[in-house]
């Protein structure tokens, strides 16, 4: 109970005693002022309580208070009808591609004999954005030179997406080995540049050199043994000559031995008919045969077809390798490495395998 609810009773009490002992008395006047009085003054004290009790407080309703998330989201929730848009990465105006297939000639591994001269050929596709001119040119970048010239240059314009076929005469080295030349691109500025995604990539030539009297095969794991190497020597067939020889119209090569113009055991004839056409003309017992824009083996050359018939000059090509058997029996190639239009010359490497 409160303190105010307690004055009041306590003036209810006090009033009814007072009312009480006044009750016997015979002067009624008295004794009403008396009760009159008693009631006053509890209606006074209780008007005096009234105005000391403060005034209720409203009971507070359980509202619930906005959640964070309820009061930072804003009214208006439409969202952009369109996205920020975005910039594209910047093509790239110097990069390259491999051809299909990027190894025209000198596939990766093809093997060779010291000092064996071969002409490589790459395809290559402009993937970037920029024109390769022939002010960009392909260098050698890392790896073996084999007798590589500091720079070839591009042989003709190349727009985007275009392809071009890029050579370069190379020689193998005189010791036997896997050798590798890395290549790259570089444009007007001489800055490099390569082919793969990323442009970084080179290009290369990888041959195997062996030995005039064997071959040494890569490490294999013996059978049950892993990690422990052996060699497996491959006899590689003896040479019986081999060269390159520049002849004119009218020369003849003895390729047993190498020797032009001799008159003794000649084999061709690079020669000129009346019609001023000209041609290879295989000589006594010799034949000839056009095998490809690789070296062969002699297996190979022993399993191609061969003639005696004239090979006209239009079905000779750069780089192309003819597989022949000498008048006394042996076999070799002969590789056309270069012509020239103006003199008519005719320079060929050549190699004859001994007699097995």
């Amino acid at each position: 109970m409160t303190h105010p609810t307690r004055g009041l009773c306590f003036l209810l009490c006090l009033a009814i005693l007072l009312s009480a002992c006044n009750m016997p008395q015979s002067n009624n006047s008295q004794g009403d002022l008396s009760v009159t009085q008693a009631y006053e003054t509890v209606q006074a004290r209780l008007t005096e309580v009234a105005l000391e009790t403060p005034a209720a407080s409203p009971t507070p309703t359980d509202t619930p208070l906005p959640t964070p998330t309820e009061a930072l989201t804003p009214t208006n929730t439409a969202q952009p009808t369109n996205p920020p848009a975005t910039v594209p990465p910047a093509s790239s105006c110097d990069l390259g591609a491999p051809g299909n297939p990027i190894d025209v000639t000198i596939p990766d591994d093809t093997r060779m004999l010291p000092g064996q001269t071969f002409t490589k050929t790459w395809r290559l596709q402009n993937a970037g954005t920029c024109t390769w001119s022939t002010t960009y040119s392909i260098a050698l970048f890392s790896g073996e030179a084999m007798g590589a010239p500091a720079s070839v240059p591009m042989p003709k314009s190349v727009g985007p997406g275009e392809s071009v076929d890029i050579s370069v005469d190379l020689v193998a080295p005189q010791t036997p080995g896997t050798y590798q030349g890395n290549w790259k691109l570089r444009n007007a500025s001489n800055a490099w540049f390569g082919i793969g995604p990323g442009g970084g990539s080179p290009f290369w030539v990888r041959i195997v050199v062996g030995s005039t009297t064997g071959t040494v095969t890569p490490l294999t794991s013996t059978p049950g043994t892993p990690g422990v190497p052996t060699l497996t020597f491959t006899p590689t067939p003896g040479i019986q000559t081999t060269g390159r020889k520049t002849l004119l119209p009218g020369d003849r090569l003895n390729l047993d031995n190498g020797n032009i113009n001799s008159g003794v055991g000649e084999d061709f004839a690079w020669e000129m008919d009346g019609g001023g056409l000209l041609s290879l003309t295989p000589l006594g017992g010799a034949s000839f045969g056009i095998y490809g824009a690789s070296a062969p083996t002699l297996a190979q050359c022993q399993g191609t077809a061969l003639s005696a018939a004239p090979l006209p000059q239009g079905a000779l090509t750069k780089g192309l390798y003819l597989c022949y058997r000498t008048e006394l029996g042996l076999y070799g190639w002969l590789e056309l490495f270069s012509y020239r239009d103006d003199d008519k010359s005719l320079v060929v490497n050549f190699l004859t395998w001994a007699a097995q």
